[in-house]
């Protein structure tokens, strides 16, 4: 065993995560994993090396004290701010944290996810091939919870040397770039304009399933109680509920849903989508796959 911390202090759904655990929904299992993927990538680059695991905080933050031994931590995910023994940290960045040492990180200006990657792995189980938490399935991390105040986390072994450089991940601040869903056909040609011309926000109603959208300007207002045979979703899908609330499925999405998909978020600007705070608004532009591809391969933001 290398090192123990302790959480002090844990924001509400505070988790164990890793990439994800794919080839699971046949199970019923989703993949779980970083609701933000690359901020999860940076802070395993600022710990030096790849451990399989991060802590995945929300965002009233954590606060962590090492009982035993060392290690460097890597820190990154929306605009916190951190504090090591009392004194500020430059955030994204990097600790090294040694037995007896605090690191507080409290909440920033914006962001509601950010990770916490040690240059040693987790001494937890994997679970069905991943250590990535599942609340819904009671699978992964710890005890299949989310963290709290009390929870001792072992570090055992050192992670793998980077096979990649990571750098922070550049800011796009234009809409939301979605491609048309499988249903998309289901909505008259002028209501997916007014979806693309209108400005919703993020509602308060959020989690690691999904995210509500406020619909101000009721694109959706006038829509009938449309179901489905439940078919496979995948993290990004817009399904437009009975009532006309579009909801923005995430990490820890359901195997199957049985509401129209007007379109799906591009895997691109998902982690941008995920990070976006209750109140935000957001606004969406059409992209065919081909350049969803093309975005994802270059890094272009």
């Amino acid at each position: 065993m290398s090192a123990v911390l302790t959480i002090s202090r844990a924001a509400p759904l505070s988790t164990i995560q890793d990439a994800g655990r794919f080839g699971m929904l046949r199970h019923g299992i989703s993949a779980s994993g970083a609701m933000d993927a690359g901020a999860f990538r940076l802070a395993g680059a600022l710990a030096g090396v790849q451990s399989d695991g991060a802590i995945e905080f929300t965002a009233a933050g954590l606060d962590i004290e090492m009982s035993k031994g060392r290690c460097v931590a890597g820190m990154a995910g929306g605009g916190f701010k951190a504090a090591h023994n009392g004194t500020s940290l430059a955030w994204p960045g990097r600790v090294e944290l040694k037995a007896g040492d605090r690191l507080s990180i409290t909440p920033g200006d914006w962001g509601n996810y950010g990770y916490l990657r040690f240059d040693r792995n987790f001494d937890l189980p994997v679970v069905m091939g991943g250590l990535s938490t599942s609340t819904r399935a009671m699978i992964g991390g710890l005890e299949g919870r989310a963290l709290k105040a009390g929870d001792v986390l072992a570090l055992a072994g050192v992670g793998s040397p980077l096979k990649d450089s990571v750098i922070e991940p550049r800011q796009y601040d234009g809409p939301i770039r979605v491609i048309w869903g499988l249903h998309a056909d289901m909505f008259t040609q002028s209501l997916r304009q007014r979806f693309l011309h209108a400005t919703f926000a993020i509602a308060r109603q959020m989690d690691r399933m999904g995210v509500r959208l406020s619909d101000p300007s009721g694109v959706f207002a006038a829509a009938k109680i449309l179901s489905l045979v439940s078919d496979a979703v995948v993290p990004g899908d817009i399904q437009i509920m009975g009532d006309g609330t579009p909801v923005v499925l995430m990490r820890d999405h359901q195997p199957t849903g049985g509401y129209p998909r007007i379109a799906t978020i591009a895997s691109v600007d998902l982690d941008r989508f995920a990070q976006l705070r209750p109140g935000a608004p957001v606004a969406f532009q059409s992209i065919n796959v081909d350049h969803a591809h093309l975005l994802l391969r270059s890094g272009q933001p």
